[in-house]
Parts: structure tokens; C-alpha cells; sequence
């Protein structure tokens, strides 16, 4: 089979932004790789024997019973995959339902459910042929049913069902497949229980409208709206994952779907999660029916939940688990005592791939529900927004996530760095800063900072806010979860960061709390000015980002979810606002009808997203680069941009004694640090 790739690549962030810690890769490393991912017509033959050739061999020292610590607040919220999106849940989710598609080491696809796929027509129609062998399992691993076709029709069906699915995961699908939309729009306009008995099977509504076929058991076919040349990259995401319409039955529809928990779910992936208690423990344990025989998989993995990162930190010197993050107290602790037990064993943490932002709410409200005009009325204006983006250094910020190398965090973009690439090896990324006229980062000093320009804009602002009623300074209220210290003290050198950068007769950084969940307690009710959020892709294109703060769209989650722009009033104070929303909108919505020409795709994207961040509808923040205390190798875990793969536990190389600073390489980088 042909398959036409797209030019993109997954950074494989743990050889560039690693190296990057340790002194500074040059872009050009990347490009080697690029060029090789952006061949095009390639037969796609990887198999499993072919994946597991670049396999590190286990040590004697291997651990076969991993135990993680989990901070509480990450706690999943549904067993759905379908319905999952975000981050917590998918991080525990990928590891008990397989895909289509995943990545290797380097963010390349590979096959997983699908062992092989490609298109014909350039990306229109796409096929991707399923293995045998694939088994539905309960929690115990004994066999429930095979995995096949069908499962593929009824899980794309239950995403486009609004009322099975509450629209969630809906916008690649929309924006992608044919007739999709038109489908979400039909049951939309039915009972709930009227969609609910909807199906997948052959003859129903959703074969006669949706662009999706299963010509036999082991084929899926999905037909594309336009030319989609990525479109194979959302097969690492779970809107295209599968589900048993016998698990459907046996549950007994779906409310009990919706409901369903570790010991009634049906099982395809790497695990069973054999125990689970709320906030306090998770327990998988490997299925004995999984289908890739050649991979390496852990007896059982154990998900402690824990308060804090020093809690973590005092489970792993007793022992008692096999990773911790260090912040920026412990790094210090350590690194600037050569004579720790422990100072040998910091090593570079896996980066994120989420690019984080701080994501303004233009419809706050008070604890009372009443709106809260001050601060809407201030961010509603540019030049407040622009003061910040001029004016707010996070360096002290960035210690919290890496304190040897705190510059490496700086952002500032939207999109993260390494989704994509233009046909001669420029990232993405780099296009939108040119745009911006940004210089490149000097690893000393945020590079978008201008003290003139943000005391001009801070005047200016003064002036035209004053002018409608606005008080100062403008409050911000920030929301952490009241049970972390680490969030505590992140939060109170980010509050610092504010008064040192702008003044506190100009703004107020107020540091609140939530107890549980900050969906539930602060966002429905629109309680916070802003949060710090990362986006990580569900596929290669930079759609997904920026797709995500679209106006008027429902599915357009920062958007619906986070900033309520939709639900801003038009009045003289927000009209600008409303209508930047708007440009910003149709320049992506013109960049996405490109797609005969990748390259003028990007330049489009660029633009648009360049026009974002000038205006300041959100303002960039930071990148998830730190350290850690692992005896997992960071380097055998799948690293893509993009999908939800990424913390699945397969093939990962550990060693019970713990990884060095020797073996990453890094030893002398954490010397000149401590020397300081």
C-alpha cells in the first residue's frame, strides 16, 4: 500500500530539547530526520520484528513491578476513552485501549491496531488494514470478543453522537470526515433517546451519512472532506479509537456506558487496571491476551496518588517508588551538594509536549455570579493585554520547572515546537516568531520583554480603562488546588513575578483555592481570570492548536471551555475584542483550505497564529522541560507531538539502580550549576 506522507515530524524532543538543556542543539540537528519523513508515495511495511531491532535490551537490573508516583489532582475522571480529553484521563486510559496507529522513540508513526495504512488520492481517502489476533478482554484478561472493523464504526459513531458523547472529541471528526458534521447534526436534533438507539451496523443512519466503510473485518476506510495529507496522525488519537458494541450491550447502553469503571470496561490494550481506588491507588497488571508478543511489558505498574512533589520526593528515598520530578527546591538541594547520596542521579525528566499559556477569561464572573465588569472590561482591552506580553518576566517562573537551565522553558508561541515542518526543515514554530519579529531565545533573558514598550502600553491602558471606569490595579484571580505546597509556592513566585514586572498600583495576582476539581469548583463558573493550560496535539497539523481558540465554534475547547469568548456581549468595551476573534477565525479558516501546498499551509497557519499572540488573545508561558530522579529510561518511551500515546508503558527500559547524570550526559552541565 502507498502512503503519502505529510511533512511533519514529531520532535523527538528527548535527543533536541535535552540536548538544548544541556547547553544548546542547533535547529539543523533536526533536519536530518525531516527530510526523511517528508518522502512522499513511501510504502509503509513496519512491522513489529521491524520496531523492536531499535529496542534496548533489558538489564539484569530490570524492574518488573513499577510503582509511579501520581500527584492527587490528576486524578481520572471517566474510563471512556472516547470521551477522555484531558491530559489525566489519557495518560491512564492509553495504556487499557489501542489505537490505529502509535509512535516509536522518535514520534514516527508505527502501526499498533492498524499494521498497515496509506492513501491513494493525497490524502482524500484513507485505508488502514487491521491485524489479526486482536482480543477484547475483561478486567481479569479473560477474552471477551476480537477486535475488528466494526469496532472502529461503532466508536467513531458514538463520537459523533451528541447525545451519547456530549460533543466531546467531535472536531477533528467535524472538520475532517465527510458527512460528519451533518451526522452530529442529525442527532443533535433527536431525543436523547431517539440517539441512543442509534447504531453502527450496516444500513443504519450513520453508514448512509458518514464517509466511513469496513469493506471486511480487518479494513477501515475513511473518506475526507478535502485532501488531508496528516490526517493518518489522528490515528494515534482517540477520536478514532475503538469500541465493542458487545461491551455497549452487555453494560446495558449508554448511561451505563458513561458510568462504566475498571472492572465492567473491555480491555484491548496493554493493561487491565486490576485496582482501583479513587485518590489513592491504581493497579495494572499486563494483559496476558495482548497482541504484540514481541513487546515488553511491566507484571504490573503501580499509580500511587500522592498531595505534593515532596511526598513523592520522600517515597523515592525510602524506595518505595521509581521516579520523582525535582523542582526547583529539591534540584538545589541536591545539585549544590556534591556529597548527596543522590547527586549522580539527576537526569533530564522526558519533556512535555504540551506548549502551556496563560488562556484569559473574557466572561468572569464573582463568587456571587454576577459579572465581574473590572476585570472584563480590562482584558477586553489590547493595550492591558499587550502590557503584559511586553512586560511580565517569567524567568524566576521558569526556575520552578528547571532550575539549571530555567531559559529552556521560555515560550513564545502557541503551537509547540516540533509538530511540523516545512519541506526544507524549518519548524512551524520558528515561522510564527519570525512573524512576530522575534529574535532568537539568548538563553539569558526572555527574549519578548521590552520595559519601554510595556510602561507605553501600561499608560496607554491607564488612560483608556480609567476612561470607561476601570479601578486599579486590576486583580487576578488564580486558582490552585488548596492541597499542594509545590502549586502553592509555583503560584507565589508567579504572584511576584507580576508585582516586580508591572506594579502593584497596576495589577494584583490573587492566589486562590479549589478543593478537588478545577473544572467542577472554578471554570463552570467562570470564577478564575485566567489559567495555565497546556496543549498537547491530537495530530500533526496546526489546526489542532489553533483550531482550539476559534470564535463561534462549540467544539473549539480553550474557546467553549476556558476563555467563554462566545458568550462575551457585543458593547463598545468588548467590540474590539469580538472582532479580533473574528479576523483571527477566518484567517485560520482561509489557512485550512489550503492543502495542496503544505508549505503555504504553514506560512497561512503562521500568520494567523502570529496575529493571535500580537493581539494577545492569549499569552504564551512556558515549556514542561525539568529533571528527575528515574530509574525508567526517559530515552524508551514513545515521544510524539502529538496523540495520546505518550505515557503509554510498552517497551520502556528501566534499571532498579536508578539512571545516572553519566549516563545522560549531563554530568558536567549539573557541576557548573552547583558551582554557582
Amino acid at each position: 500500500m502507498k502512503k503519502t506522507t505529510s511533512r511533519l515530524l514529531a520532535l523527538g524532543l528527548t535527543a533536541s530539547l535535552l540536548l538544548s538543556a544541556c547547553g544548546g542543539a542547533p535547529a539543523e540537528d533536526n533536519k536530518n530526520a525531516t527530510d526523511e519523513n517528508t518522502k512522499t508515495e513511501e510504502k509503509n511495511n513496519t512491522t513489529t520484528d521491524e520496531k523492536s531491532t531499535d529496542k534496548k535490551e533489558a538489564s539484569k537490573d530490570a524492574i518488573n513491578n513499577l510503582v509511579l508516583p501520581i500527584i492527587v489532582s490528576r486524578e481520572l475522571e471517566t474510563f471512556n476513552i472516547l470521551y477522555a480529553q484531558r491530559q489525566e484521563d489519557s495518560e491512564n486510559l492509553t495504556n487499557l485501549v489501542d489505537g490505529l496507529l502509535e509512535v516509536d522513540t522518535e514520534g514516527k508513526l508505527v502501526p499498533c491496531l492498524a499494521e498497515e495504512w496509506g492513501t491513494e488520492d493525497g490524502g482524500l481517502t484513507w485505508t488502514f488494514k487491521l491485524r489479526d489476533g486482536v482480543k477484547w478482554v475483561d478486567v481479569n484478561g479473560n477474552e471477551k470478543a476480537d477486535c475488528n472493523a466494526q469496532d472502529f464504526a461503532t466508536g467513531l459513531e458514538w463520537v459523533l453522537n451528541f447525545h451519547k458523547n456530549d460533543s466531546t472529541n467531535t472536531s477533528m471528526p467535524l472538520e475532517m470526515i465527510e458527512g460528519a458534521s451533518e451526522y452530529y447534526e442529525y442527532t443533535k436534533s433527536l431525543s436523547a433517546e431517539e440517539a441512543y438507539a442509534l447504531n453502527a451496523g450496516e444500513g443504519s443512519k450513520f453508514r448512509e451519512m458518514v464517509g466511513f466503510e469496513t469493506p471486511d473485518d480487518h479494513t477501515v476506510v475513511y473518506k475526507c472532506l478535502a485532501p488531508k495529507p496528516y490526517f493518518d496522525s489522528l490515528g494515534t488519537y482517540n477520536c478514532l479509537y475503538p469500541m465493542a458494541q458487545g461491551m455497549v450491550d452487555e453494560l446495558g447502553g449508554p448511561d451505563a456506558v458513561k458510568a462504566m469503571n475498571n472492572e465492567n470496561m473491555w480491555y484491548n490494550g496493554c493493561y487491565t487496571m486490576t485496582e482501583y481506588l479513587q485518590g489513592n491507588e491504581k493497579i495494572y497488571t499486563k494483559n496476558p491476551l495482548y497482541w504484540d508478543k514481541d513487546c515488553t511489558l511491566f507484571d504490573t505498574v503501580t499509580y500511587k496518588m500522592v498531595e505534593s512533589g515532596d511526598i513523592s520526593y520522600q517515597l523515592y528515598e525510602s524506595g518505595e517508588v521509581d521516579y520523582v520530578a525535582l523542582g526547583e527546591a529539591r534540584i538545589n538541594t541536591i545539585a549544590k551538594n556534591p556529597n548527596s547520596p543522590l547527586y549522580d542521579y539527576i537526569v533530564p525528566d522526558v519533556p512535555s509536549k504540551h506548549s502551556y499559556q496563560f488562556h484569559f477569561n473574557y466572561n468572569k464572573m464573582k463568587e456571587d455570579g454576577t459579572p465581574d465588569t473590572n476585570w472584563n472590561y480590562a482584558i477586553a482591552n489590547e493595550s492591558f493585554r499587550k502590557s503584559l506580553w511586553y512586560g511580565l518576566n517569567l524567568s524566576d517562573y521558569f526556575k520552578r520547572t528547571n532550575a539549571i537551565n530555567p531559559m529552556v522553558c521560555e515560550n513564545n508561541a502557541y503551537t509547540m515546537k516540533g509538530l511540523c515542518y516545512t519541506s526544507d526543515g524549518t519548524d512551524y514554530v520558528d515561522l510564527v516568531k519570525k512573524n512576530l519579529g522575534l529574535p532568537k531565545e539568548n538563553g539569558e533573558t526572555p527574549v519578548r520583554i521590552d520595559t519601554d514598550k510595556a510602561a507605553e502600553y501600561k499608560a496607554q491602558a491607564i488612560e483608556e480603562l480609567t476612561a470607561i471606569g476601570v479601578t486599579f490595579p486590576v486583580e487576578f484571580d488564580y486558582y490552585i488546588i488548596g492541597s499542594n505546597q509545590t502549586a502553592l509556592d509555583s503560584a507565589t513566585v508567579l504572584q511576584q513575578a507580576f508585582s516586580n514586572s508591572l506594579g502593584d498600583d497596576y495589577v494584583k495576582l490573587n492566589i486562590k483555592t479549589y478543593i478537588k476539581s478545577l473544572r467542577q469548583e472554578v471554570l463552570n463558573a467562570h470564577l478564575q481570570s485566567f489559567v495555565s493550560n497546556g496543549w498537547g496535539a491530537d495530530y500533526g497539523d496546526p489546526q489542532n492548536f489553533l483550531g482550539q481558540e476559534l470564535y463561534g465554534y462549540d467544539n473549539a475547547d480553550y474557546s467553549a471551555n476556558y476563555s467563554f469568548i462566545n458568550d462575551v456581549e457585543e458593547t463598545p468595551e468588548t467590540k474590539a475584542l469580538l472582532d479580533t476573534y473574528k479576523e483571527f477565525t477566518k484567517m485560520v479558516e482561509e489557512a485550512d483550505k489550503i492543502v495542496d501546498d503544505m508549505d503555504a499551509r504553514y506560512a497561512a497557519y503562521a500568520e494567523a497564529e502570529a496575529y493571535m499572540l500580537d493581539k494577545v488573545l492569549v499569552m504564551p508561558a512556558t515549556y514542561g522541560i525539568g529533571w528527575a530522579l528515574s530509574k525508567v529510561d526517559n530515552d524508551s518511551k514513545m515521544n510524539g507531538m502529538f496523540g495520546i500515546q505518550n505515557n503509554k508503558m510498552k517497551n520502556w527500559v528501566t534499571n532498579a539502580n536508578g539512571y545516572t547524570s553519566e549516563d545522560k550526559g549531563v554530568a558536567e552541565q549539573i557541576a557548573a550549576f552547583a558551582a554557582q
